[in-house]
Order: C-alpha cells, then sequence, then structure tokens
C-alpha cells in the first residue's frame, strides 16, 4: 500500500470516528486540540437555518443585555480569548440594575475559598448563611459550575450557590476544578470526585452534617454532580441524599431533537458544544466514556434527582434523555423543562420568572430531602 493510500485511509477512519463519537468536524481536521490556552479553535461547522424557538420577554431582555456587552462568538475563540468574554451572568446583571436592583451578591451570605488539592484551581469556594455562622449539622450541598470544562469559574456561576445556601440554610461548597485545554478529560471528573471526598472529610469543621449532604451544578457541572453520585455509589462513600443537574451534558448524540432546534440558541448554540469537546477530550472516543456519555452509564441504585432543562437549548434533550434511562434503571426521577427559557437561565431569578420557578422546585426538593432521618 503507498503512503498515500495509507493517509487516505487513515483521514476517513478519523472523520468517521470523529463524527460518529458526537465531535463532528471537518474531515481531516485535527481531532482534538494542543493542551495550551493559545489552541486554535476548530474548523466552524457547517451553518444551519433552523431558528430557535421564541425566549419569553423576561429573558430576552438578558440575551439583549449579553448582546450589547459586545461579546466575540465563543466557537471562533481561542480558550484563553474565550475566557475574557461576557457571561450570560453578566447580561442577567445589566438587567437587574435597569431595574434598580442592586447586582452585589447578598452580602447575608459569607463565602471562603479553601484549597482541597495542590493546583491553584483545585480549591472550594464555601458558601455559608452569616445568621448561621456558629451553628452545626447544617446540611451540605456540593455545587459545581458550568462552563463546558474549558471556560468559567466559581465567580462566574455565584448566583446558585448563593441562594442555595440562603434559602436551605445549608452550606454550600462551590467547586472549583482544572479546566482544558491545559487539563483535558478526565481531569475535571477526578477533581469533582476528590472535592466530594473531602468535603465528607471536613463538613464538620465548618459547622455541617456530612449525612447531610446533596450534589448539585450546571451544564458541565450538572454532569458532574450526576457522575460525582455514580463515583459515591462505587466507592462505598456516603451518598447523596439528593441531586440537582441543571441542563446537565449527558448524551453523546449530535442528532438529538435539541441538538436541531436549538443549534442558533444562545447563550450556547451547537458550534459551541463542538468547541468545547474539541479543547476537552483527549482523543474523539471519550465522547463515549460513561463519565461524559451519562445515558449509557451504569444509573442504578443512584439517589433520587431532580433535572431541569430549559426549552431554547441544544442539552434540552440531554435531560430528558438522562430522566429516560435513569428511570429505567429503577431511580426516582423529576425532569421538567422550562419553556421560554434558554441555556444558564438558573442563576437570573432576580429577573427571569422560569428561573424563579426552576430555583423553587430545587429548593423544595432539596428541603424535603434534609428533612428525611439521616443515614447512618
Amino acid at each position: 500500500m503507498t503512503n498515500r493510500s495509507s493517509r487516505t485511509l487513515m483521514a476517513l477512519a478519523t472523520a468517521t470516528l470523529i463524527t460518529t463519537s458526537g465531535i463532528a468536524l471537518t474531515s481531516g481536521a485535527i481531532a482534538q486540540s494542543a493542551r495550551s490556552v493559545d489552541a486554535p479553535p476548530p474548523p466552524p461547522p457547517a451553518p444551519t437555518a433552523t431558528q430557535p424557538a421564541k425566549a419569553a420577554p423576561d429573558m430576552q431582555a438578558v440575551l439583549d443585555q449579553l448582546a450589547a456587552l459586545g461579546g466575540k462568538p465563543i466557537e471562533t475563540l481561542t480558550p484563553a480569548v474565550a475566557r475574557m468574554q461576557p457571561s450570560a451572568a453578566d447580561g442577567a446583571k445589566q438587567v437587574m440594575i435597569k431595574h434598580g436592583l442592586s447586582a452585589t451578591p447578598d452580602a447575608t451570605v459569607t463565602t471562603r475559598d479553601v484549597p482541597y488539592g495542590s493546583d491553584a484551581n483545585q480549591f472550594a469556594r464555601i458558601y455559608k448563611p452569616a445568621s448561621l455562622a456558629n451553628a452545626k449539622n447544617l446540611p451540605v450541598v456540593v455545587y459545581y459550575h458550568g462552563g463546558g470544562w474549558v471556560i468559567a469559574t466559581v465567580d462566574t456561576y455565584d448566583a446558585a450557590p448563593r441562594l442555595l445556601a440562603k434559602q436551605l440554610g445549608a452550606i454550600v461548597v462551590s467547586v472549583e476544578y482544572r479546566h482544558a485545554p491545559e487539563f483535558k478529560f478526565p481531569a475535571q471528573h477526578d477533581d469533582a470526585a476528590a472535592a466530594y471526598r473531602w468535603t465528607l472529610q471536613n463538613a464538620a469543621s465548618w459547622g455541617g452534617d456530612p449525612r447531610k449532604i446533596a450534589v448539585a451544578g450546571e451544564s458541565a457541572g450538572g454532569n458532574l454532580a450526576v457522575a460525582t453520585a455514580i463515583y459515591a455509589r462505587d466507592n462505598r462513600l456516603t451518598t447523596p441524599l439528593h441531586i440537582v443537574s441543571v441542563y446537565p451534558i449527558a448524551n453523546s448524540s449530535m442528532t438529538l431533537p435539541s441538538r436541531m432546534d436549538s443549534a442558533n440558541a444562545k447563550p450556547l448554540n451547537g458550534a459551541m458544544l463542538k468547541w468545547f469537546g474539541y479543547y476537552y477530550q483527549t482523543n474523539p472516543a471519550d465522547a463515549q466514556d460513561p463519565r461524559l456519555n451519562l445515558v449509557k452509564a451504569n444509573l442504578r441504585g443512584l439517589p433520587p434527582t431532580t433535572i431541569i432543562n430549559a426549552q431554547i437549548d441544544p442539552l434540552r434533550s440531554d435531560g430528558e434523555t438522562l430522566a429516560a434511562a435513569m428511570r429505567a434503571a429503577g431511580d426516582k426521577v423529576e425532569q421538567r423543562t422550562f419553556p421560554g427559557v434558554t441555556h444558564e437561565f438558573f442563576g437570573m431569578g432576580m429577573v427571569v420568572r422560569g428561573a424563579q420557578d426552576a430555583n423553587t422546585l430545587a429548593i423544595a426538593r432539596l428541603k424535603a430531602a434534609f428533612a428525611a432521618k439521616p443515614k447512618r
């Protein structure tokens, strides 16, 4: 066989693997990025004319303010530049200011950052209501932020853990983790598991009860919440009393209904999903790993779970198919898709009614879980 023929066959095989794994890059492209924040973005996918559903007026107000901040399309940027772009949370803050609301974090909840590992990004921000500073045996929520494992930080995702701490009278441990492409999969899952184990060991010293623990997360963090519950089960750790998984990454298929109908949604679109995968995966086969492709994981024996999705979101079908897979495994699952809202809506309860409703659901389910008799 000639070298040219060998190269042609390799290129065809690579293109096939990339497409079936959910990365869907063009033939001949490099399968995954280098481990550098300056690695150039992948070639853009073929454009689609499909327009997403219309957002509710309060949700659209946030999208309009986000657009006014002048951010560039994430899928066209290097990770270093993408991390500097305005976030949906910034858009929500602008709406709050326009409505005469304070965009300053609620000072009735205190925070402190504590390392759980040796890397600078292996730390947790511990939220605790100031009125409960000296309280003991408080419930504990381990929370994982989103950002596709490439962008965003605990600063970006401050609203949800702060709200949960206040409304639940709980300690919320918001986990920072190492980011791709500097640290590719499974580094983020390893960090999520390490932080959970560390929380169990240290919760009592913060005034928490490690027997009354739950996990929660948004987007990539919604995936980590479920994956960490699986880790706890498999490693015979104290398992969470409840899982709240908000618009999780959970299904590696690129032909899901929401991949099609919300391909051009904002603030998350289909091209961005491929961009994230290009940077966080070591090779295309990673997309089929059950820690990423949760619908194919062993889901038996997991805690009661609340899955929250947005209608206008390419990840909507991830949550819906995950719920179906968990029910098939015998788990107790409640899944709700909120109409008229988009990815990232969960932290916008001050200005988006759908977010208020989603927050109320999550808080109610966590309260009920914590009210149950603690495990011994």
